[in-house]
């Protein structure tokens, strides 16, 4: 089954090269981009104000070739790309939580940006805490790991 999607709109960041680039967006709490919204879907964003975090689902246009084992960041050990948050999927889809700072026409200012700038979005959802709840949670490998996550930049596993 084939599935197509259309671009709703395109990041614009600071980040032009995944070079030196935020692996998460904790890496990038403070850093601000903007989201343009085209103007066939700028009625979609009504009422978006009212949200302090969205997730952004977005294309990554500039990943690898899907693979289905890769060295993931923070570790050294090949693992299952499903057990990872590598670029490099069979569909090479990103979904990020951001900061919504701004509505203001067609354009979202967000913050804690880990987004390649022309990076194509695919949609936007609010967070809901109440929704999102988790009780009991398994990290997998990243136990203890994560610590570091903050500090960490693309490498060569993103070129």
């Amino acid at each position: 089954m084939d599935i197509h999607f259309k671009s709703i709109g395109v990041v614009h960041s600071p980040y032009k090269t995944v070079e030196n680039m935020p692996v998460q967006t904790s890496a990038s709490k403070d850093v601000e981009a903007e989201i343009e919204i085209f103007e066939q879907y700028k009625e979609g964003i009504s009422d978006l104000e009212g949200f302090s975090h969205i997730y952004v689902i977005f294309f990554l246009n500039m990943a690898k070739e899907g693979r289905l084992r890769v060295i993931p960041f923070l570790d050294t050990v090949e693992r299952g790309i499903f057990a990872t948050r590598s670029p490099a999927r069979p569909n090479p889809v990103g979904l990020s939580l951001v900061e919504l700072v701004s509505v203001n026409d067609n354009i979202l200012k967000i913050r804690g940006v880990d987004m390649l700038d022309g990076s194509p979005v695919i949609d936007i959802k609010p967070y809901v805490p109440d929704f999102e709840k988790c009780e009991n949670v398994r990290k997998g490998w990243f136990e203890g790991n994560t610590h570091k996550a903050d500090k960490i930049l693309s490498d060569e596993r993103f070129k």
